[in-house]
């Protein structure tokens, strides 16, 4: 039997049996490397090989990070500062939602994360100032998706270890990208309020403000920290992880001092859960790759691509298309290493920048996160709307083709995400 049919359509059978994506990738690896005689004893040599690598410490402490300050009471502070600004505009709490999202995404790295912290102050906030609770949950599972492109961005880790490509580098061509596909958001989210009357807080005034800057300035402070010591030199991406993490428990007991022992015993327990999940996620994936690529797959599927159109536009487009897709059915993770061992030779065949590229796979994947069937940001935030994720799922249609009009930007316009890596010598 050909080794793609066991690659693809024996994981694709799994799936729709409901088998969780770990167990899927990591059984059908072991079943290949045993019918194709690849020898059974790389299995437990490559799964540690997969995740004992020095990039991927900064998942796990990531995710620490952004629980310990999301929990000290950040993410409220940062909404009740942007209400003040925002003030009365048409659908100001949706706009505060989208901003707050992408900074917070500058801090907790995640998309499911970002749409957790955000949904939890902003549904009830929202849903008492009438605005529909579908809309609201689409919106801030699009506004969470932002975390993935925005730095430190835990799908940049996963791609520059995949890629070797230079984490500092990708958190800096995140950057651009990662605010326009904000700004995306914002303006289907203005026209819809003011449609359907939602109006926002009144505007504080300059004291009021400055008050709230007060309370939210070391939240504030939280993303320069982090990418300042990155760009400074001070410290590597990993290393920037770690400070983190010491960071929101310098605020959690000695600034805000709303974290007791008891508190973060129990986040260091969901932080660990979370990074187990990621990791034997990440390690099943790379088994999976590994058998994949041994047994010469990836290059026929991508000489395959390849024989589809010799113009780098026409593949381009049906790259997208194939990662849009998979974005709807499979975690971003799984996809990284599904896809990237095919996508790397056609990267190389057209000369594509691997920092742009990983850009443009990045945001179409942040598309994915709030994209049904699978649709992960919206199903943590349609759990905190108390509706069903049928009933969110037109909602999220116009936010779909706001981002996706800024992907389609970032991919005609590379400048967008090169310029910032060149201008700090980082490429």
């Amino acid at each position: 039997m050909d080794p793609a049919i066991w690659l693809f359509f024996a994981f694709l059978a799994l799936l729709l049996l409901g088998i969780p994506i770990a167990v899927a990738l990591g059984s059908v690896a072991i079943v290949m490397i045993w019918h194709f005689q690849l020898g059974i004893p790389v299995v437990s040599s490559n799964f540690y090989a997969g995740i004992a690598k020095y990039p991927l410490l900064a998942i796990p402490f990531f995710i620490l990070a952004g629980m310990i300050l999301e929990r000290c009471g950040v993410s409220q502070r940062l909404v009740h500062l942007a209400s003040l600004v925002v003030g009365s505009l048409p659908g100001g709490l949706a706009i505060v939602a989208v901003l707050v999202c992408v900074f917070f995404g500058g801090v907790s790295g995640s998309g499911p994360a970002d749409a957790a912290a955000m949904g939890a102050v902003l549904i009830p906030a929202m849903a008492r100032k009438n605005y529909a609770r579908d809309f609201s949950a689409a919106l801030i599972a699009a506004g969470g998706s932002t975390a993935i492109v925005v730095p430190p961005s835990i799908a940049f880790i996963l791609y520059g270890v995949i890629t070797t490509s230079s984490v500092p580098a990708l958190f800096a061509a995140g950057i651009f990208p990662g605010i326009l596909a904000g700004l995306s958001l914002i303006l289907p989210a203005y026209y819809i309020s003011k449609h359907r009357g939602y109006m926002g807080e009144r505007r504080g005034t300059a004291r009021e403000v400055a008050a709230a800057f007060k309370d939210a300035f070391w939240g504030l402070l939280a993303p320069l920290v982090i990418l300042g010591g990155i760009y400074g030199g001070i410290f590597t991406a990993t290393e920037a992880a770690i400070v983190a993490v010491f960071y929101g428990v310098f605020l959690g007991f000695v600034v805000y001092r709303t974290l007791s022992l008891k508190n973060l015993y129990q986040i260091l327990v969901d932080a660990a859960v979370s990074s187990a999940v990621v990791l034997i996620i990440v390690a099943l994936a790379g088994l999976y790759s590994w058998a994949g690529a041994t047994l010469g797959v990836m290059e026929k599927i991508a000489a395959s691509l390849l024989s589809v159109s010799s113009h780098p536009a026409a593949v381009l487009l049906l790259v997208n298309l194939l990662i849009f897709i998979a974005g709807m059915l499979l975690d971003a993770i799984s996809i990284y290493y599904v896809f990237l061992p095919i996508l790397m030779p056609i990267m190389t065949h057209f000369g594509w920048d691997p920092l742009w590229f990983g850009v443009v796979m990045t945001l179409n994947l942040a598309i994915g996160q709030f994209t049904p069937p699978v649709a992960v940001n919206l199903f943590v935030t349609t759990n905190l709307a108390g509706i069903s994720l049928e009933k969110a799922s037109v909602a999220t249609l116009p936010f779909i083709a706001a981002m996706a009009v800024a992907l389609i930007l970032v991919a005609v316009f590379p400048a967008l995400s090169l310029w910032l890596p060149r201008l700090w010598g980082l490429y």
